[in-house]
């Protein structure tokens, strides 16, 4: 006997599942064949170049701006360009369509006579430069700093130790303060297991590869998960679009000074020094306390770099008055960039910077 011949119905499924698959194998072909998404295309103008040191001011985009300049501070792992993606997904263009005079202190790979850069490096020289740069600039005697990530620890460790009579306000943005409650991050610098001074003995600065394998590891399961979704929406170009600007920003992580990082992973990860309000640099204990200027913490509720829990002191800690903590929808990066930040993070600092920026 012979089997029966396929329906039109099964004919007519089979032709339509060969089409989708050649058109997402051809889309596929465009998507490894086409450069590398443009980011970071607002125009500046680079005031310092200093080693890993870059402090950018971007051009006005209206004529009546705010009193009061804001300082983006960038995390030393990542690129600032996750605050300039492209137009309509930019932070700094919405910014600078509010009305505000903006300038950034982002980061390049270290070189390697850099490697003894430390803590005291970043807080005590990098920051106060670009800061008196900024008044320089400006002619305004204060700033507002926005902190992103570590950007924010490194602006509270500023502002506690330098920020009087110069912080105008201070925002951070998924910023940790209780180093314990870093669950994930606890684990793989477990100091068990972990040789911190071996690797920058051996290595001078910490590999960008190494950094961004412990990032990986947090979801272990999200890079072939992704991957999978990318391959069954290649027929959506806008969510392709979106999809190669933020890989192309989370696999683009720099390295990090040697004695930066050996500080970084003893003094915060290991000892917690800045929860428990011992850590000192250059002989100053830090006390987020002396913090007045208004201050304003927003965390992301999905955040897997930086869960709730590690940010959750940090209201308490900082001794201003006028304070406030929001809680919004979203991850580590999405809080900050693409459609969720258009909606949710943007508004609410441009309202609440703007009544304070006179």
């Amino acid at each position: 006997m012979t089997a029966p011949a396929p329906g039109p119905d099964l004919l007519d499924t089979a032709r339509r599942e060969f089409n989708r698959a050649m058109a997402r194998n051809i889309k596929g072909l465009g998507y490894f064949t086409s450069p590398a998404p443009v980011l970071g295309i607002s125009p500046k103008e680079v005031l310092i170049e200093r080693g890993t040191m870059r402090l950018y001011r971007y051009r006005p985009r209206v004529d009546d701006v705010y009193r009061v300049p804001i300082l983006l501070v960038m995390a030393t792992t990542n690129r600032g360009y996750i605050f300039d993606m492209v137009p309509g997904q930019s932070l700094i263009e919405y910014l600078l369509d509010a009305g505000f005079d903006v300038f950034m202190l982002d980061w390049a790979p270290p070189r390697a006579d850099e490697k003894a850069l430390t803590l005291e490096s970043y807080v005590l020289d990098f920051l106060p430069q670009a800061v008196a740069r900024v008044a320089a600039e400006t002619g305004e005697s204060d700033v507002s700093v926005i902190g992103y990530c570590f950007g924010g620890v490194l602006s509270l460790l500023w502002a506690a130790l330098e920020g009087a009579g110069k912080l105008a306000n201070l925002v951070t943005f998924t910023t940790p303060v209780d180093f314990s409650r870093m669950d994930m991050f606890q684990a793989w610098a477990d100091r068990r297991f972990f040789d911190v001074d071996r690797l920058v003995d051996t290595f001078g600065n910490c590999p960008g590869d190494y950094l961004y394998t412990a990032f990986d590891m947090l979801r272990p399961g999200t890079r072939a998960t992704t991957i999978a979704r990318v391959y069954e929406g290649l027929h959506d170009d806008e969510y392709v679009r979106s999809f190669r600007m933020f890989d192309r920003w989370a696999t683009d992580i720099l390295p990090l000074a040697g004695e930066y990082f050996r500080q970084t992973v003893k003094l915060l990860m290991w000892e917690n020094r800045l929860a428990n309000g011992t850590l000192e640099l250059r002989g100053r204990t830090v006390d987020l306390a002396a913090i007045t200027a208004p201050f304003l913490h927003v965390a992301a509720r999905h955040d897997h770099i930086v869960p709730t829990e590690a940010s959750a002191p940090l209201l308490g800690m900082v001794g201003a008055t006028d304070k406030e903590e929001v809680v919004l929808k979203g991850g580590h990066v999405s809080l900050v960039a693409g459609g969720n930040a258009v909606k949710r993070l943007w508004p609410k600092l441009n309202q609440w910077l703007g009544v304070r920026s006179t």
